[in-house]
């Protein structure tokens, strides 16, 4: 990838869009781009509930390259692979290698994992340290997540989830042909969430009518510049900061935890954490189809009784997660 290149919506209907590029942001991908993928990512679901996989990605290896701690990315991604019938390589870049060690250059690392591999997965603590990579880099690359900045194939299940929960007709809805408008809140730790930050702009790209409501401590709200792109693309939003008339109406409540390792201060962060609890008392003032997500990990914003609630899911979500990535691994290898 060729260095300072604008990608926004490079990646469209056409498959041969996607074959051989990088995935760095959600604005790379058009309307008629994210119709394409999730009609490809929910083929992949038919798949493996009927056959468990095929073996189209055979003899394909891919890099999972970690500098900062992942179970659920790490593993889809790897299941995804394995499912398509590739193979990983896994690489635990946190200080782990001898690479990292001897102080080699994050760029310099990749290059070489490209002389074993097909594609690598990338999730890096410095914001925009990706796209530096994948501008030096000979082979796609996907961006797992960059410090506080984005985190595109999370944001892709999330939207994918929202379709499929809901039953939305991405093509009719994303057309305007349906006057329904959606209500989606976002919830916890707005601030420092990059999955919060590409889910808003790839839903504030959709096409769909949507509001979208943010509700967090006055110290984590949505970053400006994220309420900005939301702006641009006409796209309605509000701030409520109590929980209960933030998800009045809802169709979607979006949780986040309060990252603790983001702050400078243990005392800042138990100060905000446990700022919101979605418990079974809230869940029983909710609208009755509204649906729960969290990109997960929790550790106390959702209380376990609300595991058995049918709005619940995350679980689902996290279940999506693979096909979305199945999906993005057949598309990028062109299979």
């Amino acid at each position: 990838m060729n260095s300072g290149v604008d990608l926004t919506d490079t990646l469209n209907a056409d498959p041969a869009t996607w074959k051989g590029s990088s995935l760095l942001s959600v604005t790379q991908i058009t309307q008629d781009g994210l119709s394409l993928l999730v009609k490809t990512a929910k083929e992949m679901k038919i798949l493996v509930r009927e056959k468990g996989g095929d073996n189209r990605l055979a003899h394909r290896l891919l890099a999972t390259v970690f500098y900062e701690a992942s179970t659920r990315t790490s593993c889809s991604f790897q299941a995804a692979m394995k499912r398509l019938g590739g193979d990983v390589i896994h690489v635990d870049g946190g200080g782990n290698t001898s690479a990292s060690k001897k102080g080699e250059s994050l760029s310099d690392t990749i290059r070489c994992l490209e002389c074993y591999v097909d594609m690598t997965v990338l999730r890096h603590p410095v914001t925009g340290s990706i796209r530096s990579v994948a501008e030096k880099s000979l082979k796609p690359v996907i961006n797992a997540g960059d410090g506080v900045g984005e985190h595109p194939t999370q944001a892709l299940l999330d939207f994918f989830t929202i379709c499929d929960e809901l039953e939305c007709d991405v093509e009719e809805m994303s057309k305007g042909k349906t006057k329904k408008k959606l209500k989606i809140v976002l919830l916890g730790d707005l601030k420092h969430g990059r999955t919060v930050h590409s889910l808003a702009k790839l839903l504030a790209r959709s096409g769909f009518n949507i509001l979208l409501t943010y509700c967090s401590p006055s110290e984590l709200q949505m970053p400006k510049d994220i309420q900005e792109y939301v702006t641009s693309c006409s796209v309605e939003q509000e701030t409520v900061s109590h929980l209960p008339d933030a998800i009045e109406s809802a169709d979607v409540l979006y949780v986040t935890r309060v990252q603790k390792e983001r702050f400078s201060s243990q005392e800042e962060y138990e100060m905000l954490k446990g700022s919101y609890i979605v418990d079974a008392k809230l869940m029983e003032k909710a609208p009755r189809r509204m649906v729960v997500m969290h990109p997960l990990p929790r550790v106390d914003e959702i209380a376990t009784e609300v595991d058995t609630d049918p709005r619940a899911g995350y679980f689902r979500q996290m279940e999506n997660g693979m096909f979305v990535r199945m999906a993005l691994l057949a598309l990028i290898m062109g299979k």
